[in-house]
């Protein structure tokens, strides 16, 4: 609840309010419309206090920060699934070809050299 959360980061209620005004947090609500802090919520807020009390950081501040950070998880996690997929791609070609050059990532060509032998390029 929002008194409790308040009392235990010595911040005024009013600044938790304000924090939710401006969409910087975000708690679920009771259906008799009390605030609910998950401890996802009061992570945030740890991270929002010690960007306002220890780095002097605004409000608008704030924000920009924490639009940055959940851009890059969304782009780390699309990292991540890249990677997998380029990992299962090379995995899944290199057991699913009868010819090892057949299908490879790096394209592979062979040269008639004028001795008649092939030689690999």
């Amino acid at each position: 609840m929002i008194s409790a959360v308040a009392e235990m980061y010595g911040i005024h209620p009013q600044t938790l309010r304000l924090y939710e005004r401006e969409g910087l947090l975000k708690p679920s609500r009771t259906e008799g419309n009390t605030r609910l802090y998950t401890d996802e919520d009061i992570q945030r807020l740890e991270f929002i206090l010690n960007l306002a009390r220890d780095l002097g950081v605004n409000i608008s501040g704030i924000a920009i920060i924490l639009q940055m950070r959940e851009r890059m998880d969304i782009m780390q996690k699309q990292m991540q699934e890249f990677v997998s997929y380029i990992q299962e791609e090379v995995m899944n070609r290199a057991y699913n070809t009868v010819d090892p050059h057949r299908g490879a990532i790096v394209p592979f060509r062979r040269e008639v050299t004028p001795a008649g032998g092939n030689r690999k390029k």
